[in-house]
């Protein structure tokens, strides 16, 4: 399966400063990555906070999802003062998983876990197994990272950074 994990940034400061704000903005945020997980066959496994694990039983619709949100929040952001943005990262991973009722485990996600962290603010990082797959199917500027390595992660992935325009 295509696993997508999610990670709002500063949500945690933004908590500590003001509470209200904070909560608004997060609710938007769900918002708008709901809306792309419906239009691209997405499920929804859970949120933490202000993350979200989900997962697509098709890579491109995974990949496809994660531009949707970046290009949504871009919008977004564009008649938004600096302290009103919202800017995630987005990892996407293509993996064996276990599904259970309500939770989804395995090397897949932990591998997930560790790409999102490389994208850089309002951008996507997907790995060398998504990209095989995507590469000829969607369009988009890309650049493999080099020496990558990811915690508790023996045999690390190739992992490519997707470029926004």
């Amino acid at each position: 399966m295509a696993i997508m994990l999610t990670d709002m940034l500063g949500y945690s400061g933004s908590m500590e400063r003001d509470e209200k704000i904070a909560y608004a903005r997060l609710l938007e945020h769900n918002s708008i990555i709901r809306t792309a997980i419906a239009h691209h066959r997405g499920r929804e496994i859970k949120t933490i906070g202000d993350a979200f694990l989900v997962v697509f039983r098709s890579v491109i619709d995974a990949v496809d999802c994660a531009l949707s949100i970046q290009r949504a929040f871009k919008d977004r952001n564009l008649i938004k003062e600096d302290a009103d943005k919202i800017l995630i990262r987005i990892g996407v991973h293509l993996g064996d998983v276990l599904i259970t009722s309500n939770d989804v485990y395995g090397d897949g996600v932990n591998v997930a876990a560790r790409i999102e962290p490389l994208a850089e603010p309002g951008g996507i990082c997907i790995s060398g197994e998504a990209f095989a797959i995507v590469r000829k199917k969607l369009e988009f500027d890309v650049e493999q990272l080099a020496d990558v390595n990811l915690k508790n992660i023996t045999s690390a992935p190739e992992v490519y950074r997707i470029h926004m325009h």
